[in-house]
């Protein structure tokens, strides 16, 4: 049969991805030694594929990876059709919603518009609301569309808030909690359903030891 394949966010999920296959007694050198390939061998049973983090979701929605890695706030803007099966605990992080410092973003009848770069994420939060927003898309620094005067708010990832305070704004409302999750292609959980089981209990298993210190 051939090798499972998993789909790994480039960069820190990556590397964490890779920590915990290593704890769970992968041979993982082939990824740390990657040079240029793209697709590399993890063991005699697994390949990895390393992809950027919307790609990760389109290879395991179509079927050409069985599973992958990506962050929570990828999956809440692109992701649809395929099985979240795992939290895994690392690249924490969340959605918020900030506004200029003192602004009462709430109050008021007039429709705010709302700058981001994740743009369905942001009308969902909305729309449970009950609220009538104008949502505009920003690729760059989404910090400087209240800066100048384009949106009333933004919808952002936010760590540590150094950079909103840094400019003047402050969060008013977290949308949603992130971290790295594993998803599975529907079909490959039918096909292949003991070997996935099997290796997110693993995975599974050695997060709860890792917590457990």
């Amino acid at each position: 049969m051939k090798p499972l394949r998993i789909a790994l966010t480039k960069g820190r999920l990556e590397n964490d991805t890779v920590a915990l296959l290593e704890k769970i007694g992968y041979d993982c050198s082939a990824v740390k030694n990657k040079g240029r390939k793209l697709i590399l061998p993890l063991g005699d049973n697994m390949e990895v594929v390393l992809a950027k983090a919307a790609d990760v979701i389109t290879y395991v929605e179509h079927g050409v990876c069985d599973l992958g890695v990506v962050g929570k706030d990828t999956i809440m803007e692109h992701g649809s059709s395929f099985y979240e099966v795992l939290d895994l605990g690392f690249g924490k992080c969340r959605f918020a919603l900030a506004a200029p410092k003192g602004c009462d973003f709430w109050n008021g009848y007039s429709s705010r518009t709302i700058a981001t770069k994740y743009p369905n994420v942001a009308r969902n939060y909305f729309a449970k609301k009950a609220m009538d927003v104008q949502v505009i898309k920003i690729e760059g620094s989404v910090e400087l569309a209240p800066l100048l005067g384009l949106s009333d708010a933004i919808v952002d990832i936010v760590e540590t808030g150094t950079t909103l305070k840094e400019n003047g704004l402050e969060v008013i409302d977290t949308v949603q909690n992130i971290s790295a999750r594993m998803i599975v292609n529907a079909a490959s959980l039918k096909l292949r359903k003991k070997e996935i089981e099997e290796l997110v209990e693993r995975m599974e298993n050695a997060l709860k030891e890792e917590k457990n210190g």
